[in-house]
């Protein structure tokens, strides 16, 4: 180039040297690559913009997970991050090995890194060669220090045992990588094979259960604690004659046999295999020696943790029932379990389907105190309570009372001991739908109707179970109609993910009124709506509290589920709650008006629902207040939507009989009918064998009625 000329473009420049150029925004998860770059990993030699899963295929994944730390450094320390990655083939092997250079920042606004650098080629030692044993040092993560910190980095992490033989096989080790390994155990007086690589499956036959005086390295350092090193077939030979053929006919020509020792014991061997001689010195047999001991205690976590998950699952399957399709006749029940993420999988969570005597049918659910060892035995001990109660034929009340009375026995003498638990117990029958329920302390059932419409059905309840051995447990009588859903949970399912029961409930509410599918397929979509991946979790105000178990019972009376696969032609579509009123609980006459609200919460014309919660006020207190009676309340909706029809019944057990008049202007009561027949478009008094009940009708107006 003479002097004055413009200087070349930088990218034809680049080509020229063979340097590509990438840009990577984290924020998009995306990659933009100059044809070079493309070309170095392995594709098409053009400009392309990739996703981050595209370009980690075609990368090493020990390499990957390094650059993420390098780019994490480079911009803490305001330096160039520079790290060589191994480009891999369609086969799994390594094509080529590139080195890149990036200046990274970090955008504090959208919290994402920003990456623009270049890619080169570089040519990499011949394995066994003086140059290729040598420690790499300077610009990559191979000098020894670095990768002991990601091999102890990477097997840390590892949460099973085939996790761990992944991150063993994926070690690239500094400046000398074995093509082979294989990890032996002792059971007994013989050698075992936890698991290998690089080798075909049915390689291990030989070496399976092998006595360990056998003449062999493996068995040799399992016996003596030592390390075996071999840099050749022909010490190999020479040292181990007998067991030689086995191994000659892999092809390899260095060996490394270490044990794998914890807490000064050896548990097994670690066998590394090289298809080119090493020579083993000091600085290689350091690495070695301390990746066996990384592996040795990954291995050991690992086994521990799956023998905790197996005691755990035991455990857990021993307490829980298995339901099967059609458990109950003439009902679908589906039910799940989901422990608490930390320590034992295994919580006071519980839920049961108990057959009775009378032919009829037990729901429970139920959640002790704690999440640990002794209220998973607590919940056994009380789960065989209820059974055993239950199945003597008493009714909900009593079986409540003498689970109540056994818990808290329990906890005696030492009153420190003493644990509680929350109980929901329900009597069905199957042939009527009638539900007989008696609440300790717990959350109420939820109601999911024919077309989606979701009420929480209030029930008498008494204290948790154990607080007071002579508590008593009133009983609620509900129906559950056919193509209606019974949902019962614990508040694990509620309160997941830092929701308090306000803000859970409105989450679940949610997921029952869009779901479309069958039972079972709802009670994932539920515990998958509050316990699934964070893309999927609606993170609560409560978020640093901690978890709890999730037990969840759902229970469906008929087939149709009015869920969009089945309907029923037979019968318009019928939407119904009930509630009882007693008289020393005025309070339920707020929670009647509520009932009602949530039922009619798509009708058209907001001032009939008020006109109609007026009307259920008015009535439900002339019974509170003109008789010595308990109220029964009975609401429906009936029709197809933009000309349905509401029917208020309210009976009670008096023999008077009201009348229409007319009061004065100064009159204190009598105004109740005046009301209905004002706002109401029929309704009557009609008496019954014992007592009476008053009724009233509105009519939802059609669009074309509406002004």
């Amino acid at each position: 180039m003479r002097t004055g000329e413009p200087l070349p473009a930088l990218g034809d420049v680049l080509a020229d040297l063979g340097t590509g150029l990438w840009h990577w925004d984290t924020a998009a998860g995306l990659v933009t690559v100059d044809a070079v770059a493309a070309r170095l990993l392995g594709l098409p030699a053009e400009q392309v913009i990739l996703t981050e899963v595209q370009v980690r295929a075609r990368l090493h994944p020990v390499d990957w997970n390094e650059i993420t730390g390098v780019v994490q450094l480079a911009v803490a320390e305001g330096t160039v991050a520079e790290v060589r990655i191994r480009i891999m083939d369609g086969a799994g092997r390594v094509a080529r090995v590139v080195r890149s250079r990036s200046k990274p920042t970090f955008d504090r606004v959208r919290k994402a890194y920003v990456l623009t650098g270049t890619l080169q080629e570089v040519t990499e030692p011949r394995p066994g060669t003086p140059a290729g044993r040598s420690a790499v040092t300077g610009d990559w993560r191979r000098s020894r220090e670095a990768f002991l910190l990601d091999a102890g980095r990477a097997l840390a992490e590892a949460r099973s045992t085939q996790e761990v033989l992944r991150v063993a096989a994926n070690l690239s080790m500094p400046g000398f990588s074995p093509d082979g390994l294989a990890v032996f155990g002792v059971e007994g007086d013989r050698l075992t094979i936890i698991g290998h690589h690089g080798h075909e499956p049915g390689d291990e036959s030989p070496f399976t259960y092998m006595p360990l005086d056998t003449d062999y390295p493996a068995a040799e350092v399992v016996r003596t604690g030592r390390a075996v090193y071999l840099s050749s077939p022909e010490q190999y030979k020479l040292r181990y004659p007998l067991t030689w053929p086995l191994a000659q006919r892999f092809g390899r020509q260095s060996w490394a046999f270490v044990p794998l020792t914890v807490a000064g014991r050896p548990m097994g061997a670690w066998m590394a295999g090289f298809a080119y001689p090493v020579a083993f010195t000091p600085d290689e047999r350091s690495v070695l020696t301390t990746v066996a001991r990384m592996l040795a205690q990954a291995l050991s976590r690992a086994g521990t943790a799956e023998s905790e998950r197996a005691l755990t699952d035991g455990l857990q399957r021993s307490m829980l029932p298995r339901l099967g399709p059609q458990r109950i006749p003439g009902m679908s029940v589906a039910a799940r379990y989901v422990p608490t993420g930390g320590g034992l999988q295994v919580g006071g969570d519980w839920y049961d389907v108990i057959p009775l005597p009378s032919g009829r049918f037990a729901l429970v659910i139920g959640d002790v105190q704690g999440h640990d060892v002794r209220a998973a035995g607590l919940m056994g001990q009380l789960r065989i309570a209820l059974r055993a109660y239950a199945s003597e034929g008493h009714r909900p009340d009593a079986v409540l009372s003498r689970a109540s009375r056994f818990l808290h026995g329990l906890g005696e003498p030492d009153p420190a001991e003493l644990r509680f638990a929350t109980c929901l117990y329900v009597e069905v029958d199957p042939v009527s739908g009638v539900l007989e329920v008696a609440r300790a302390g717990h959350p109420d059932p939820v109601i999911r109707m024919p077309d989606a419409t979701v009420l929480t059905r209030p029930t008498a309840g008494g204290l948790p179970l154990g607080v007071d051995p002579d508590a008593d447990y009133p009983t609620t009588r509900l129906i559950l109609e056919s193509g209606e859903t019974m949902m019962i949970c614990t508040d694990g399912l509620i309160e997941t993910g830092g929701h308090d029961l306000d803000t859970g409930w409105r989450r679940l509410r949610g997921i029952l009124e869009h779901h479309k599918g069958n039972l079972e397929e709802l009670a994932d979509a539920l515990v998958q709506g509050v316990h699934g991946p964070s893309s999927h979790h609606t993170t609560g105000p409560l978020a640093d509290r901690r978890e709890d178990d999730i037990a969840l019972l759902l229970c469906r009376q008929g087939e149709g589920c009015g869920c969009g696969g089945e309907t029923d032609t037979v019968r318009p579509p019928v939407r119904r709650t009930m509630l009882t009123v007693a008289q020393d609980e005025p309070e339920r006459v707020a929670v009647a008006r509520q009932q009602l609200r949530e039922l009619l919460h798509d009708w058209s014309s907001p001032d009939q629902v008020d006109s109609a919660v007026l009307l259920l006020s008015e009535t439900l207190t002339n019974v509170l207040v003109h008789t010595d009676a308990d109220a029964l309340l009975l609401a429906e909706v009936t029709g197809g939507r933009g000309g349905r029809r509401m029917r208020i019944e309210v009976t009670d057990a008096g023999d008077d009989l009201p009348h229409l008049r007319r009061p004065g202007e100064l009159a204190s009561s009598g105004r109740g009918l005046v009301l209905i027949e004002l706002l109401a478009h029929s309704w009557g008094v009609d008496p019954r064998g014992e007592g009476k009940s008053i009724w009233f009708e509105l009519y939802e107006p059609n669009d074309g009625d509406r002004p």
